[in-house]
């Protein structure tokens, strides 16, 4: 008898599952007000001036940091490269990200020659 019990439950699990096997179809419908269009193009045309550099070399003998400047374009040229004068130091800052994931790609493979480079937001003048 619980033979016969499970055939017929394993019979009626078959034909269950098999009528309604089909994925459901939807559609997704957007109300929103006009003006946020207005809103995401004003968005667009605002200039921040929040960009990301890296710090690859410092020094305070602006010859090595010269030296530095042109040994970096020649193993990575696919970045602008500038010295920046800080009292005391020379330094050499590499890029201008837009944002810090792409500082982070690149700080990927500045590292492999310059271990101690480091990611900042240089700060803007008033």
């Amino acid at each position: 008898m619980v033979a016969k019990f499970s055939k017929i439950y394993a019979f009626l699990c078959i034909v269950f599952v098999s009528f309604n096997v089909n994925a459901q179809q939807g559609e997704v419908r957007v109300d929103q007000d006009k003006d946020i269009e207005t809103l995401l193009e004003y968005k667009k045309d605002i200039k921040t001036n929040k960009t990301y550099k890296i710090q690859v070399f410092q020094s305070v003998d602006p010859d090595l940091a010269q030296k530095e400047k042109s040994n970096f374009l020649n193993s990575f040229g696919e970045w602008p490269v500038e010295i920046h004068w800080n009292t005391p130091n020379y330094k050499v800052w590499v890029g201008n990200f837009a944002t810090r994931l792409e500082a982070d790609r690149a700080l990927l493979k500045i590292k492999k020659k310059y271990m101690y480079a480091i990611i900042f937001q240089p700060k803007t003048e008033k």
